[in-house]
């Protein structure tokens, strides 16, 4: 209760009024993200979102993923070099994202220049060049996209996360349309750049562990015990970021109000307490209690997803595919 994730409000304040009006549609939508909500704000929304993104309803895609899967492995050369972020890490779980959202997905390069504009506010240091303007460029075109497919949906339902996100009430409350983009936002930021970190980072550890890919073609049940140490030496997110809410002390440490603490997933995910040989990539490791998806109330929602996707993406790579290497050039 000490430590709030709405890392947000003060840096806003912070910043001069012509800054501040710089980014205003950015920080409108990233405000209503559930991750930098506290409680009683993130219970009501998750509460909410957890009505259409249901566990039942993700695992259902599993055919639906190992089809776009294939799709994109047969572009995958046999026999030589590829880019494996461009042509598969980035589009899997992008395509995903689309078809769990209803939207179509000839307009994925739209969609991925707008959210890259968005990650340079998110993601990248404060002096990257145009930053600010590039952001909120990308949120208003990712808004208004949104918007319209938001409201193609009211008119129209289908059988999607985003019908079932506008149907998704409570007795007394539902998402508002700014709540529904800044939502779709969050699923596609959440369920896109980090699974692609997953499938990336898992190939990496593979193309340098021959005997590792072997053993995996060979089993394909230590699939998910594979993907559980890909997300525990790399997880989807290195870091958890918060703000102490209140002057508190943890470990001796004082901490006043307004400072920001920074958790390092990646250091706890490599203690030696917890986990023998810890810098080791094992893929019949058990038991694996990794900290890659958090813990508690902000445990991430996506971790179905980004599991499913991951089990897939490797049980048909293996299968294609005998050995991978790094490039050599």
């Amino acid at each position: 209760p000490a430590f709030s994730p709405d890392r947000l409000t003060p840096f806003f304040d912070s910043l001069t009024d012509e800054r501040r009006a710089c980014i205003a549609d950015l920080i409108r939508y990233l405000n209503l993200w559930l991750v930098f909500r506290d409680p009683q704000e993130h219970t009501r929304l998750r509460m909410l979102m957890t009505k259409a993104f249901t566990p039942k309803a993700i695992l259902a895609l599993e055919p639906r993923i190992a089809e776009i899967a294939d799709m994109l492995a047969n572009d995958l050369s046999a026999d030589g070099e590829v880019d494996f972020v461009d042509a598969f890490a980035m589009k899997l779980p992008a395509f995903v994202i689309l078809e769990m959202l209803g939207l179509p997905r000839d307009r994925f390069e739209d969609i991925k220049t707008w959210s890259d504009e968005m990650n340079l506010f998110i993601g990248t240091a404060r002096n990257v060049p145009g930053k600010y303007e590039r952001a909120e460029r990308g949120a208003h075109a990712l808004a208004g996209f949104f918007r319209t497919a938001i409201a193609a949906r009211r008119r129209d339902p289908g059988n999607d996360i985003l019908s079932a996100l506008i149907a998704a009430h409570d007795d007394k409350d539902a998402l508002s349309d700014d709540e529904l983009v800044a939502t779709c936002m969050l699923f596609l930021f959440a369920g896109h750049e980090t699974t692609t970190n997953l499938l990336a980072t898992a190939m990496e550890k593979f193309s340098r562990d021959p005997d590792a890919w072997a053993a995996l073609r060979a089993d394909k049940k230590l699939i998910d015990t594979a993907v559980e140490d890909c997300l525990r030496l790399d997880g989807t997110s290195h870091a958890s970021s918060r703000v102490v809410a209140a002057d508190t002390v943890l470990h001796g440490q004082k901490m006043a109000a307004g400072d920001r603490v920074i958790a390092m997933v990646n250091a706890a995910n490599r203690d030696e307490a917890v986990f023998q040989d810890p810098a080791s990539f094992d893929i019949t490791r058990q038991p694996n209690r990794h900290l890659s998806f958090g813990v508690g109330p902000h445990f991430c929602m996506g971790a179905v997803l980004a599991r499913l996707e991951a089990r897939v993406a490797l049980r048909l790579l293996s299968e294609r595919f005998e050995k991978v290497e790094p490039s050599t050039t």
